[in-house]
């Protein structure tokens, strides 16, 4: 049983400090265990630079190439950095653009120049058709009006946060759902819901590595392997086997990043 790891950020620092030897004497212990394939994925231009460089030293690691909402606080040229950005997409490892997106959770968070940013990159992923990895922290009215504005653009929701009945949504628009560990949470109970009503040929499995480890890993630094556990709960709420959401999972995995290998 393997499992497709849709997101993580493997270039994150924490697994350097935390990690011995690092995230590469992990990922290869990872790609030798229960773990099919990764999406490393960026949050800037620079830092999208260096998932690129990692995924190219792993057959089954690939990279997508964006600008977070958060980080849009640390850029001041738009042009310039989603030039930088659309540079990148041709590159035989990108799979996606992302993450791009809106997060509100802070009170001191610029909406309109996050706004800003997403619009220009949902511009150009309607450009160049590229798929992308959408992220909606506490701005869900936002994000769907967004992704109306862009009915030729394709994606998937990750680390999904909100209700059924925007789950149902999203898909009827043509997207994908992608659920992290938060699902093992017991303060996840809308969430759970929303993992009940997504068809089979349009859920996803994450880590967000090395953040939400699930339970019983809570506490740790998150990794792709401990998939697993979010795959039992998510056949729990489907009434289904871990072996079955890991196939389905999989599968709508490589069909969304476009990977017949």
């Amino acid at each position: 049983m393997k499992f497709f790891d849709s997101h993580a950020h493997y270039n994150d620092e924490r697994f350097e400090t935390e990690i011995p030897g690092g995230a590469e004497t992990l990922l290869r212990a990872l790609f030798d265990g229960n773990v099919e394939a990764i999406v490393n994925v960026g949050v800037d231009p620079e830092y999208s630079v260096n998932c690129i460089k990692l995924a190219e030293k792993y057959p089954k690691m690939y990279a997508a190439v964006g600008i977070h909402p958060s980080d849009t606080r640390f850029l001041s040229d738009p042009d310039d950095d989603i030039r930088k950005i659309e540079a990148l997409l041709d590159h035989k490892k990108v799979v996606a653009l992302g993450e791009i997106g809106l997060d509100y959770h802070y009170p001191d968070t610029d909406k309109e120049k996050q706004k800003n940013y997403l619009y220009r990159q949902l511009e150009l992923a309607e450009r160049t058709g590229a798929r992308v990895i959408f992220h909606d922290r506490d701005a869900h009215g936002d994000s769907m009006e967004a992704v109306a504005a862009f009915p030729g653009v394709t994606g998937v929701f990750h680390c999904f946060s909100g209700s059924a009945e925007m789950a149902k949504e999203l898909v009827r628009l043509g997207w994908y759902v992608s659920f992290t560990g938060v699902i093992t949470y017991s303060n996840a109970r809308k969430v759970c819901e929303a993992v009940k009503v997504v068809p089979d040929d349009r859920i996803m499995i994450e880590t967000d590595a090395p953040y939400l480890s699930p339970v019983p890993m809570r506490g740790k630094i998150n990794r792709s392997d401990y998939l697993q556990y979010t795959a039992e709960k998510m056949a729990e709420l489907r009434n289904t086997t871990t072996e079955y959401i890991a196939g389905i999972t999989t599968e709508n995995a490589k069909r969304f990043f476009n990977i017949s290998e």
